[in-house]
């Protein structure tokens, strides 16, 4: 058991470490064995110590940087996360990715796993509440807009297996034991087509994410999640 145990760790570059999910999926990634190289801008912004761990900082936007960390990796996953912008548009999802998989070609890496949200299609939100649709959306429709743009660009990719993870609004919890709800869309609907609830602790996104690596399922697709 042991030895299969240990055939199922990993080595993984992980971007968006310092952020909240991007901790909850750095430390769930060490206690589950793997060996984690948290690429970030300010390394003073992790505080997870851990023989299994190393942090780099590196440009998330520059290739070159990045493929030096890239190299030997087994999957690259990517909690970045980008502040929504009235005035200008939203560029860090599709830049990050675009060097990431420009990085991940030069240093022979095949499999990413990154996130997004439900509802970056635009017309994806029509059935989500009042709240949601014309309050909510309307305030982050610059990240989504980008979000979406990013997904675009990975269904164009044909030599990485790609997965876009889609969790609805994030709570700051640890992860639950809940079940799982998945759905190929851009929200996970109920009997009726209406949303299933509104949030997800990022713990869980964070759960579900590595519960996708020894998993052959969403490769190169989008998954909308949340728990039931």
């Amino acid at each position: 058991m042991s030895s299969v145990c240990r055939s199922l760790r990993m080595k993984i570059a992980v971007l968006g470490a310092t952020g909240q999910t991007g901790q909850y999926l750095v430390n769930q990634a060490l206690q589950q064995g793997h060996t984690v190289t948290a690429i970030v801008r300010n390394p003073g912004k992790l505080a997870v110590h851990h023989d299994n761990l190393k942090v780099v900082e590196a440009d998330i936007f520059s290739t070159d940087a990045l493929k030096t960390h890239f190299k030997g990796q087994d999957v690259v996953m990517s909690c970045l996360g980008f502040p929504a912008s009235i005035f200008s548009a939203v560029t860090g999802y599709t830049m990050s990715m675009n060097a990431m998989i420009s990085a991940m070609r030069q240093a022979r890496v095949n499999r990413i796993i990154t996130m997004t949200s439900w509802y970056t299609e635009p017309n994806s939100g029509t059935n989500s509440s009042y709240m949601i649709r014309f309050l909510l959306l309307p305030m982050i429709r610059s990240v989504l807009t980008n979000m979406h743009e990013m997904e675009k660009f990975l269904l164009n990719v044909e030599d990485i297996n790609w997965t876009v993870v889609r969790p609805p609004g994030l709570k700051n919890l640890p992860a639950s034991a809940q079940e799982f709800l998945t759905h190929e869309g851009y929200f996970v609907p109920d009997s009726s087509g209406n949303p299933v609830g509104s949030t997800v602790a990022r713990g869980d996104v964070a759960r579900f994410m590595l519960s996708l690596l020894n998993s052959n399922a969403w490769i190169k697709g989008g998954v909308s999640i949340t728990t039931k």
